[in-house]
């Protein structure tokens, strides 16, 4: 537990949207679940990580540090991955990008069918729990599809998410059952391509040196 005079480092953020805004896509019980239950583990798991290893370095015992920096990884990276993920879906979302983004798109991946063939395939295909990926690879300066396995592992070091799909059961088993094929296919109809767009804006030419 937290001491009282612990700063909590990490918070909920507010849902940008009400959880029924995204239905038919994803209805509002998984929203709400999803965010209050779920994203919130994440939140405290990943505070209470922190505090434990400041009690190691006040106390002098580290002899949990590997149990509590995997603890860290896995709860830190689900807060990042869902902080991203609510803000890349809007109930005004879906069609295609546009500008910058859609010109980047096409003369990385061909064409946005062949990126939306690629990631969705990606996210369809996760081994277990994890996320499908849009990254920006700020060693090669390009976009790249990946994945996450859990959160964090399987996922390039050196790159920011741009576009995120959550294709844990927790997302949509209530609404699809097993059916994660078609909860991917309905997530285009939500995406936000206005946020993906400032997060490739955000990130375009800032390599590592």
């Amino acid at each position: 537990m937290l001491r009282p005079e612990a700063k909590m480092t990490y918070e909920l953020p507010d849902l940008p949207y009400d959880y029924d805004a995204l239905e038919p896509a994803i209805d509002a019980r998984i929203m709400e679940l999803h965010h209050d239950k779920h994203h919130q583990g994440y939140v405290d798991g990943a505070n209470s990580a922190l505090e434990k290893l400041q009690s190691m370095r006040e106390g002098g015992d580290f002899g949990d540090i590997k149990g509590v920096e995997r603890n860290l990884a896995f709860n830190l990276s689900g807060h990042v991955n869902h902080t991203v993920f609510w803000r890349n879906m809007s109930p005004d979302g879906g069609g295609e990008p546009g500008g910058e983004l859609a010109d980047a798109i096409e003369e990385r991946f061909g064409s946005f069918d062949g990126f939306k063939r690629h990631f969705s395939e990606a996210a369809k295909g996760v081994e277990g729990s994890g996320w499908g990926m849009l990254l920006y690879d700020h060693l090669g300066d390009q976009m790249i599809v990946g994945i996450a396995e859990n959160h964090q592992n399987q996922t390039p070091q050196g790159t920011t998410p741009l576009l995120v799909l959550d294709v844990w059961e927790h997302a949509y088993y209530l609404q699809y059952e097993n059916n994660r094929g078609e909860y991917v296919d309905n997530f285009w109809d939500v995406v936000n391509w206005d946020d993906v767009a400032q997060r490739y804006d955000d990130c375009k030419g800032r390599t590592i040196q």
